[in-house]
């Protein structure tokens, strides 16, 4: 089998090369190539020897994920279902804003954790993806947008916030991230790059050592009791232990403050009395909170709070001096907003088969 390069970042990749007899810049020069200028094809490389390029084509290829559908909203956002094998299938959303392009990027087929108001975990789990599979999503937005070496960015932010949670695929995920970041790859600033976490504490404390780079917490809940029924992993990390990783976090995150996102469930979280137990929780944790009126899907069993109770929301956590916005909701005409993603997938887990006989 030949070898899928966009599995390697420039170090493993400048150790590859090493191994074929090939001198170091070499592996700078595909890099640029794959990432910066969207090749995937060893001819189009046309700075590298005839002969480098022969015992590329041998050896070696560069195999993005193959498109199955393509959407766009109303509002411009962009959604791509992309092959990765076996009858599965990742979604990747494109949001286009007036100051920035921000792509939000699956890091597993389906998910393997269960929270009950998003559909993506509705969908069962399949697998991990690869670093290939990952970065192909980056690297088939640029195709699909445009991008060129010499054009201005569209891309500006990635966040890895779609299909999955990114840190229960920890070693493809940071080898991912170091493409993205690397000048002769992408070369996006770590305060652009945000990883989600429903709150994988032990991997929270190996992503600030490794890769620190911005972070948001799929928080969803202001005590014990409401987080364990919606986000089950917090029977594991409870909040008192998720808050003290928060700040641990810190010391070396390239933002000062820890993003906390937060579902409004119409009777389940978005109480006044709910507002006043986050502002006590995150006391010691300089953070800024993103309200995310819900988005449906068939059978979720959950409801979006009314704009009423999001505002008084919304301003009992600003009057205590926090930083708080709303998100806007894009791309709900094409399921493409926050919660929204579930793509194919080929379920291992047969959770699928769960919410049918439930739903019957």
């Amino acid at each position: 089998m030949k070898t899928n390069l966009l599995n390697y970042d420039l170090p493993s990749l400048t150790t590859h090369f090493a191994q074929m007899g090939e001198k170091p810049f070499r592996a700078k020069q595909v890099m640029r190539w794959m990432h910066l200028g969207g090749a995937n094809n060893f001819d189009d490389m046309t700075d590298l020897a005839k002969s480098l390029r022969a015992k590329l084509q041998e050896r070696a290829e560069v195999a993005v994920p193959g498109l199955i559908t393509e959407q766009k909203s109303s509002d411009g956002t962009r959604k791509w279902l992309l092959d990765v094998g076996t009858g599965n299938g990742v979604e990747t959303v494109f949001i286009p804003e007036d100051t920035r392009g921000t792509l939000c990027i699956s890091s597993q087929i389906g998910c393997a954790l269960e929270c009950l108001f998003c559909s993506t975990g509705r969908q069962g789990f399949n697998r991990n993806l690869n670093t290939a599979e990952i970065i192909g999503q980056l690297w088939w937005a640029n195709k699909a947008l445009g991008v060129t070496p010499k054009n201005e960015r569209v891309i500006s932010n990635v966040v890895m916030m779609g299909m999955g949670e990114p840190l229960a695929n920890f070693d493809n995920v940071v080898t991912a991230l170091s493409i993205m970041l690397d000048d002769h790859g992408y070369g996006l600033s770590r305060r652009r790059v945000t990883v989600s976490t429903s709150g994988m504490v032990p991997q929270m404390d190996r992503l600030r050592d490794v890769m620190p780079v911005a972070l948001a917490v799929s928080l969803h809940a202001s005590n014990d009791v409401v987080r364990d029924e919606i986000v089950p992993l917090n029977k594991k990390y409870p909040l008192k232990t998720l808050m003290a990783a928060c700040e641990r976090y810190l010391v070396k995150a390239p933002r000062d403050f820890i993003t906390f996102e937060y579902v409004m469930l119409q009777g389940v979280n978005d109480e006044a009395q709910h507002a006043r137990e986050l502002i006590d929780l995150v006391k010691n944790v300089p953070c800024k909170f993103n309200l995310i009126p819900f988005n449906p899907f068939p059978h979720s069993g959950f409801e979006r709070s009314s704009n009423e109770r999001i505002r008084v929301f919304r301003d009992i956590l600003q009057e205590a001096g926090l930083v708080v916005t709303v998100r806007k909701t894009r791309g709900d005409d094409i399921d493409a907003a926050c919660g929204q993603l579930a793509g194919k997938v080929n379920d291992k887990t047969r959770r699928q088969q769960k919410w049918q006989l439930m739903k019957e």
